[in-house]
């Protein structure tokens, strides 16, 4: 039996450096550890530097389903924490790891907090070289982890600066994505035209929305068309309605008549071109319109900032007057509550946030903001103007000393026309990594207003969205 002391490396590592244990400072026995809790970003990471996708670590549905009830950690996520004590801690800076075995004898759960042990079992003066015994043992004391480590121990002592590395962004663009679908499932699924859906993800959008159980489709356009699309790629069409027409003019005017006549709930842009549908839809005589002013919100993820963001009007007010931004505002508002949000917060966005007579966005912003105050915009807050920045970084507001309840915390922004909320909203998707979805309001029922390059994800998001915005509106008559 080895009756030699075990001597603990004790004190917590300095957060600033990283300090060794040479092979002299080192007997049979001495022993470190550390502690982690290992969360989803964890996993999340691991599997993205890895490759390793296996559904038991990223799938919630199947690891539900699964022998271990949930997500559980890649083996060697847990294992990497070993090469983390031995490579910082002890020895520390200058081990060269030889080898390691290892048995994997429980999972590990998101939560977990794991304790890793390294102790030295056996020494090779002429090699310098360190057998140790290495655990990861779980919060309830069960061993997850356990193995054997050789590695040649440093010879020279070093204090060394630990290296500050960069935050990962880690953006997961199902998360809001998929408790939209929960949100909208929640609600009776509605019958919605599609109208003119001649290309593959216009269709494969629509089937797919349908296959979710959030809309029965009704596509609108040249059967036999599209029936060969859906051949080439695949898609089922059973079950499906089809409205056969000759042509794309023909399939928006069939559409808006079939949803003034209650035949369908909701409208769907297909591969026709939007004035194509918005003429049929503001004809004054057979369209779709109300008294309010018909308006685009768009309705993005964006990975760095921690809601949803909703941008108006980017896509079919090209440059309103003030009268169309009223009901523009008030549109996108209607909006925020249908998705859940009871108080939004309404930044009308200029180029400065002073009020300034020469620019007729700032004039426009604070008279805006005026009339929520007076109650003639209601159901959220609205201030203005504001510029970019400080309307979604408290940090820029704080340095601008900015006194305001909507600043740096923005969840609608009001653009001053389309082509600034145009390129903002293109800029958030194709240099920001935002996902964006959304639909037109002000009409008699919510148009789903796709553009060419939205992917059948997209296409689906915005079906959620028209979804709650057609329970809302049941809920809320006006």
């Amino acid at each position: 039996m080895d009756n030699t002391p075990v001597r603990y490396i004790a004190g917590a590592p300095d957060p600033d450096f990283l300090e060794n244990r040479t092979f002299q400072e080192i007997q049979v026995g001495d022993t470190a550890s550390m502690e982690r809790k290992v969360t989803q970003r964890d996993i999340q990471l691991f599997a993205a530097v890895s490759g390793d996708v296996n559904p038991a670590h990223v799938d919630a549905l199947y690891a539900k389903s699964s022998r271990f009830h949930g997500i559980i950690a890649h083996g060697m996520l847990g294992a990497s924490l070993i090469s983390t004590l031995l490579g910082t801690r002890f020895p520390g800076p200058g081990t060269i790891y030889l080898g390691q075995s290892l048995k994997f004898l429980k999972p590990v759960h998101i939560g977990d907090v794991l304790s890793v042990t390294a102790t030295v079992k056996s020494m090779d003066a002429i090699k310098y070289r360190l057998v140790l015994d290495t655990y990861c043992v779980n919060q309830d004391g069960e061993t997850v982890i356990a193995g054997e480590a050789e590695v040649m121990a440093p010879l020279e002592k070093l204090h060394i600066h630990r290296t500050s590395l960069p935050e990962p962004l880690m953006a997961d663009k199902n998360l809001r994505y998929n408790e939209l679908l929960q949100a909208a499932k929640r609600c009776s699924k509605i019958r919605m035209g599609v109208v003119h859906p001649c290309s593959q993800d216009a269709l494969a959008g629509a089937v797919d929305a349908a296959a979710l159980g959030l809309i029965d489709a009704v596509l609108i356009g040249p059967a036999e068309r599209i029936r060969a699309i859906a051949a080439e790629h695949r898609i089922d069409l059973g079950g499906v309605e089809l409205v056969d027409v000759p042509h794309s003019h023909a399939a928006a005017a069939k559409a808006v008549a079939m949803a003034r006549n209650g035949e369908v709930d909701a409208l769907m842009k297909g591969s026709l071109h939007t004035d194509e549908l918005l003429a049929e839809v503001v004809n004054t005589q057979t369209g779709l319109r109300t008294a309010r002013r018909i308006s685009h919100v768009f309705v993005l993820d964006v990975p760095r900032y921690p809601k949803p963001l909703l941008i108006t009007d980017a896509a079919i007010n090209v440059a309103p007057d003030f009268e169309s931004k009223v009901d523009i505002v008030q549109n996108a508002i209607d909006l925020a509550h249908a998705l859940g949000i009871p108080c939004p917060k309404v930044a009308v966005l200029s180029a400065v946030e002073t009020v300034t007579p020469k620019m007729r966005s700032a004039m426009d912003a604070a008279a805006l903001a005026k009339m929520a105050d007076r109650g003639q915009i209601t159901g959220g807050l609205v201030d203005g103007p504001l510029a970019f920045d400080n309307a979604v970084s408290m940090a820029a507001t704080r340095t601008k000393g900015i006194q305001s309840a909507v600043a740096g915390d923005s969840d609608v922004l009001v653009v001053p026309d389309l082509e600034s909320g145009n390129m903002l909203v293109k800029q958030l998707e194709y240099l920001g990594d935002a996902q964006v979805a959304g639909i037109v309001l002000g009409a008699t029922v919510p148009i789903v207003l796709t553009s060419r390059a939205d992917t059948a994800h997209s296409r689906i998001a915005s079906c959620a969205i028209a979804l709650l915005w057609a329970a809302f509106k049941r809920a809320n008559p006006e």
